[in-house]
């Protein structure tokens, strides 16, 4: 197992709890400056220049309970609260949503940047704070410096750790179900189409070499999928092109998310339902989708169907 993993998890799935945070505070129409607080709140503790030395201090994972309990802590940093069925359905919605990144991304690498776009998109959701501002500013700094030079080797062993993290999680959620990339019993739907990993070529064609290492035969085969070259790697500059959309807020399409809030939280203001922008999610989940590795071989374990979105 890396121990360079924890920080790539607990910035990933703190970027989708921020998501979902986000889209509830706008569906119930709670006002501007109580919903910035309450972002601005979260935020700032998330990203605490003390907790982030820590964090990036090579370590083993957290215990799934103990991850679980940050999370707990962060939501409720501010004057928000959620009931405990609130803060089991939010915490479903943010594992499951990063697993299915994680099993999307064409390189081991690309983790990365989906973490740089969580972490372009929660700068978005940061108002009229420089100094919060800043605190990602840095912990950006640090993820490239740390990151921006590891072997292919060492990400695919960062994968591999994500990857056993979530094995035994197979969560329905309602988005993914009603959009196609999820089975009824919790598994997702791979796809076989998209543009390939950075500096490898589309797949269909075998060359031999002789023991000069001179090419001697070129053989066709048909591979079954629809794949293109990819066009650009993805930038790791702060206000770089990240390319792969995978990270990116899937919450933005207004539409309705089951993390209920407590009574503490719905006398900010009345709940409000908002419309399901059906087409819109769905070019929004096409555009993560890219040929990706298949995960371990697990079970699958029964759950609850936590729609929610």
């Amino acid at each position: 197992m890396s121990m360079r993993t924890l920080p790539l998890l607990f910035l990933n799935l703190g970027g989708e709890m921020l998501y979902i945070l986000d889209q509830r505070l706008r569906a119930q129409n709670i006002p501007g400056d109580k919903a910035r607080k309450v972002m601005n709140d979260i935020i700032s503790t998330m990203f605490n220049q003390k907790f982030m030395e820590e964090l990036f201090k090579p370590q083993e994972l957290y215990s799934k309970k103990a991850l679980r309990t940050v999370y707990d802590r962060l939501a409720h940093a501010s004057i928000m609260r959620l009931n405990q069925a609130s803060m089991d359905k939010l915490y479903d919605l943010m594992t499951m949503a990063f697993k299915y990144q994680v099993l999307l991304c064409p390189r081991p690498k690309d983790v990365l940047l989906v973490t740089l776009n969580h972490l372009d998109a929660i700068k978005g959701l940061i108002q009229d704070s420089p100094t919060i501002l800043h605190q990602v500013d840095e912990t950006f700094r640090q993820l490239t410096d740390i990151y921006g030079d590891l072997s292919a080797g060492e990400f695919q062993l960062i994968r591999q750790t994500l990857l056993i993290f979530f094995q035994d999680l197979h969560i329905r959620v309602s988005i993914f179900l009603k959009d196609k990339v999820q089975n009824s019993n919790g598994r997702f739907v791979l796809p076989v189409s998209g543009p390939v990993p950075w500096g490898t070529e589309v797949p269909g064609l075998i060359r031999t070499f002789n023991n000069k290492g001179k090419e001697v035969k070129k053989t066709e085969f048909k591979h079954g999928g629809s794949y293109v070259a990819a066009l650009k790697e993805g930038s790791l500059e702060l206000y770089g092109d990240r390319v792969l959309k995978l990270g990116t807020n899937m919450y933005s399409v207004n539409r309705p998310v089951e993390t209920h809030m407590s009574a503490a939280s719905k006398n900010l203001a009345s709940r409000t339902q908002t419309s399901s922008a059906h087409q819109a999610r769905r070019v929004i989940l096409r555009s993560y989708q890219h040929p990706s590795y298949s995960g371990p071989a697990d079970e699958p374990r029964a759950g609850a169907d936590h729609g929610g979105v």
